[in-house]
């Protein structure tokens, strides 16, 4: 392959095509030309100009292809990998569909998405089923709470088609964190209740389009809106006064100290980035899977600039 020392400084869209490839091969993901185009962070080229940047890339040896696939490594495999993925993906999302109608079914929740690696239609043979769900103000810890018991009770404590670690409320609808790492995350959730509480999570998350301004928005058209059966409005009415407040407070108490507890070895800092725990936030990423990834990824931007 070609070196990068001789890679034109001026080059901004063959720059964005790299770098957005060389993203997702943090996670060995070719991309195909489409999929190159909508996370290259490049405005004012056509997709037919960005189509002779790639052509050039190639003839250039700074990527390969692979079928409809493009990659800088030269690693055949990576291609079926993908596709094996992208297949389970598909059985995945009807579990997800599923889960989620029954998430929404549960006190004070009002938004349901699919995140992570299914959210972008790819799972391994180990992958579970991540969630980012919107709440009722004051009632986050509870509702996050009776979904964890849920799950502990029914689903044998299975993470693999419910792993409930993001929440946020209906007033506090944006992402703190803005990074590469985030906007991808946020922008490629894929919305699967509450059709209303989608599209403002959407109006009040603009800043992504500093990172991705090709990459459209997920539609939320023909997702179910937030409604209320009937045990629903009977548990939010019984909780929605003092006992609901409190019960709150005491599970988010209870929770955080035992997090604590568990991830002692954690500062500070790194414990606001994994397991945010405020009373409108809660993050359960122990693993610290952002932190890793804008690591990898920053230390591949310095070879372009």
């Amino acid at each position: 392959m070609s070196t990068l020392s001789a890679f034109p400084a001026h080059c901004s869209a063959k720059r964005a095509l790299l770098s957005a490839l060389w993203y997702f091969e943090i996670f060995q993901y070719p991309l195909t030309a489409a999929e190159l185009f909508a996370y290259a962070n490049c405005i004012g080229e056509t997709p037919e100009e960005l189509a002779e940047k790639l052509e050039e890339l190639v003839q250039e040896g700074f990527i390969y292809q692979f079928g409809a696939y493009y990659q800088s490594v030269n690693d055949a495999g990576w291609v079926p990998r993908r596709l094996d993925y992208n297949r389970r993906a598909a059985r995945y999302l009807s579990v997800a569909r599923r889960m989620a109608r029954l998430m929404g079914a549960f006190p004070f929740i009002r938004a349901v998405f699919v995140s992570g690696s299914l959210s972008k239609n790819c799972m391994a043979p180990d992958g579970d089923i991540d969630y980012f769900l919107i709440t009722e103000p004051g009632r986050l810890w509870l509702a996050r709470t009776l979904l964890v018991v849920f799950k502990k009770l029914f689903l044998f404590n299975s993470h693999k088609y419910f792993c409930v670690n993001y929440f946020i409320d209906t007033e506090h609808l944006e992402i703190e964190d803005k990074n590469q790492f985030t906007a991808t995350e946020t922008m490629t959730l894929l919305p699967l209740y509450g059709r209303e509480w989608s599209e403002r999570f959407t109006a009040a998350n603009g800043w992504v389009k500093h990172y991705l301004p090709n990459l459209p928005w997920r539609t939320a058209g023909t997702i179910p809106a937030h409604q209320s059966g009937v045990f629903k409005k009977m548990a939010e009415r019984a909780l929605n006064g003092r006992l609901g407040a409190w019960l709150d407070t005491q599970v988010m108490r209870l929770t955080v100290a035992y997090w604590r507890r568990k991830f002692r070895h954690f500062d500070e800092k790194t414990f606001d980035n994994a397991l945010r725990s405020r009373r409108h936030v809660s993050k359960h990423h122990p693993l610290y899977f952002q932190q890793r990834v804008m690591n990898a990824y920053t230390a591949r931007l310095k070879e372009l600039y």
